[in-house]
């Protein structure tokens, strides 16, 4: 296979007709001057050595070596091939809450763009972990099984809005289950959870699910979003807030951080529980945990990158531009007896 690296460089090469049509300009309006001053009978006597076929072929030279020196930093690459890349990692999988009350803005900008901001941030992190996403609020779905292709991540977790369930609650234990589910159990690596919430949970199954988790070995760490505070869930309708959620009584419906819901959910697993702020997600701290687990060797076939081929031109056009400096403006001996024969 074959491509350019850097196919938009390819369109300096247009620039090649302008400089001919420039130098055959430049050529008319000399001639017109000399014309004007001196006879050409007499400008043959005056100037003998002159030659415009040098000129003309020293544009030949300088854009060849043009030509040649664009489509060589443009990169050609040809090929890819495959092979076995060893590395070390574990199974993580991310539980990211997606009900409503993540909408409430006592994180900034909500608590949902700044759990996605978090992810981002975890994904900077990570090098040859495998990587899942599950979205929950009153159910649960994969929004990225488990891979190691973190662009693929990112562009799944830009994609993550609340309008992708439905059906409302927080039901973490749900949650856990469907990240059990997605990991391979046969496969030795070290798993974890990392549970991302304002820990507002309406079942009662979270706990338990937590800690059958822990029984099969999975660590579960978790993230609380929001503050003790609390915030009003906002209203939104053609991308504007219209105003706040509020209660069968009117009331507005406030929503707060359950920090001692999370805690108790990585406490059950030897996990560890953090309260994000606008000023730090708590993900570092989550990565330091993941980077003590154990790591065992993951076998994944890979593609590597094209193979650079640009030396290849670039030679030649500096020696095509020494050349185009070597040739005189001048006639010369050797330059007429060559044609003469």
């Amino acid at each position: 296979m074959f491509r350019f690296e850097h196919p938009y460089l390819l369109y300096l090469l247009l620039l090649i007709p302008f400089l001919w049509i420039l130098q055959f300009w430049i050529t008319q309006v000399r001639k017109k001057k000399l014309a004007t001053i001196i006879d050409k009978d007499l400008r043959s006597r005056l100037i003998p050595m002159a030659s415009s076929a040098k000129a003309w072929l020293k544009l030949s030279v300088y854009t060849l070596a043009f030509a040649t020196l664009i489509l060589g930093i443009a990169n050609p690459q040809f090929g890819s091939k495959t092979e076995e890349v060893k590395r070390k990692g574990i199974d993580l999988m991310i539980a990211l809450d997606i009900s409503n009350s993540m909408l409430a803005e006592d994180l900034s900008p909500n608590r949902l763009k700044r759990s996605k901001r978090s992810m981002e941030e975890l994904l900077g992190y990570l090098k040859s972990d495998r990587i899942g996403i599950v979205v929950f609020a009153g159910e649960a779905f994969v929004q990225l099984p488990i891979t190691t292709d973190y662009s693929a991540a990112k562009l799944f977790l830009r994609n993550i809005e609340t309008e992708l369930i439905t059906t409302q609650g927080t039901d973490i234990g749900n949650a856990i289950d469907l990240c059990m589910r997605s990991f391979d159990f046969d496969s030795p690596t070290s798993k974890a959870i990392v549970v991302i919430s304002d820990g507002e949970n309406h079942e009662e199954s979270s706990l338990k699910a937590a800690e059958e988790a822990a029984a099969q070995g999975v660590v579960i760490h978790s993230i609380g979003m929001g503050s003790a505070e609390g915030a009003p869930i906002p209203i939104y309708q053609g991308g504007k807030r219209v105003g706040f959620k509020k209660s069968k009584e009117g009331n507005t419906v406030v929503t707060k951080l359950d920090e001692q819901m999370l805690a108790e959910i990585a406490n059950a697993s030897d996990g560890v529980f953090v309260r994000a702020s606008n000023g730090e997600s708590g993900m570092r701290f989550i990565f330091d945990e993941v980077e003590r687990m154990e790591k065992v060797e993951i076998g994944t076939r890979v593609y590597t990158d094209y193979e650079d081929r640009f030396q290849y031109l670039l030679l030649p056009a500096l020696l095509l531009l020494i050349i185009e400096l070597i040739i005189p403006n001048t006639r010369t001996p050797w330059w007429e007896k060559l044609f003469a024969s």
